[in-house]
């Protein structure tokens, strides 16, 4: 295998790697924020709040791209981006510094620094750095705000429906090509060749060119991470390495083993769908942790 070859498989497990470890960090700034997403971490409703957001959420994007509103899409995702790094440095500026008038400053004037950054210089170093900092405080507040039983309902869910969108109908494929197009930094990006720039060449999306670099979707990071937060916060178990129980451990490596496998397919050059192997691996490695910590307070039964 060429270095290109294997470049993602070092650079994707070390970025998912961090965006784990960086959101079990952020876990207590946004406990202490008070940043939750649902009232009830355990109600079972929660994930199908969460894919009906999700859902209209997609449309709305389809609808933009068929009417050429791609200018709206990326306004709209730099406003996500902002508010995002606008939490992200909230909880850490409260936890640094309390409630004062300086924390709020920094905040803001982060937010607006990091999200600039994005827009003005948005080369793959940049997003990559950035995305895995977005990444894990995505997935901080959904792992603080659903309990273990609603994450595991909503990873399910959200397999099943990746694999559809992608295998069955498709709108998945045309929805990330439409928004890559945007040059939208919502991805995490591993260059082929050490001279590839993504702010001169983009991805080659053009139908015949070669991607000049292997690309995930940030939801690729941020979905099994949910589990592995949610795990560390709501799962009663002693801690095996670090602070780290076995469930929490557990879904981390099958998270590792689940993007081993969609990179062997992604290497074939074929569209994959990643949340199947993804959170199929996490919810595994999750249950093998379980049963090995003897943990099961979070069964409803």
């Amino acid at each position: 295998m060429q270095i290109r070859d294997w470049l993602p498989l070092l650079g994707m497990p070390l970025m998912l790697l961090f965006v784990q470890i960086i959101a079990i960090v952020l876990v207590m700034p946004m406990q202490a924020a008070g940043l939750v997403a649902f009232e009830d971490p355990e109600s079972v409703a929660n994930p199908l709040i969460f894919i009906g957001m999700l859902l209209a959420f997609t449309l709305v994007l389809l609808v933009l791209l068929r009417t050429g509103g791609r200018r709206f899409i990326a306004a709209f995702i730099g406003f996500a981006l902002f508010m995002t790094f606008l939490y992200i440095f909230g909880a850490l500026s409260l936890l640094a510094l309390g409630p004062t008038t300086a924390a709020a400053a920094g905040t803001l004037i982060g937010a607006v620094a990091v999200t600039a950054l994005l827009y003005l210089y948005p080369e793959w170093y940049v997003i990559d750095i950035l995305g895995v900092l977005i990444s894990a405080g995505v997935a901080s507040i959904f792992g603080i705000s659903l309990a273990v039983l609603p994450v595991l309902v909503l990873l399910v869910l959200l397999a099943v429906y990746d694999a559809i969108s992608v295998y069955r109908t498709k709108h998945m494929i045309t929805l990330a090509e439409g928004v890559l197009e945007t040059k939208a930094p919502i991805m995490v990006v591993v260059p082929k060749r050490a001279d590839y720039s993504f702010r001169k060449e983009g991805l080659n999306i053009s139908e015949g060119e070669e991607r000049g670099a292997f690309v995930m979707g940030m939801g690729d990071l941020i979905m099994p991470s949910i589990l592995v937060a949610s795990s560390h916060v709501f799962v009663d178990a002693p801690a095996v390495l670090w602070t780290l129980s076995a469930p929490t451990l557990g879904a981390m490596v099958g998270s590792l083993v689940g993007l081993a496998v969609l990179l062997y397919f992604v290497n074939k050059g074929n569209p994959q769908a990643g949340l199947p192997p993804l959170n199929g691996g996490a919810i595994l490695g999750f249950l093998v942790g379980a049963a090995l910590a003897g943990s099961f307070s979070w069964l409803p039964f």
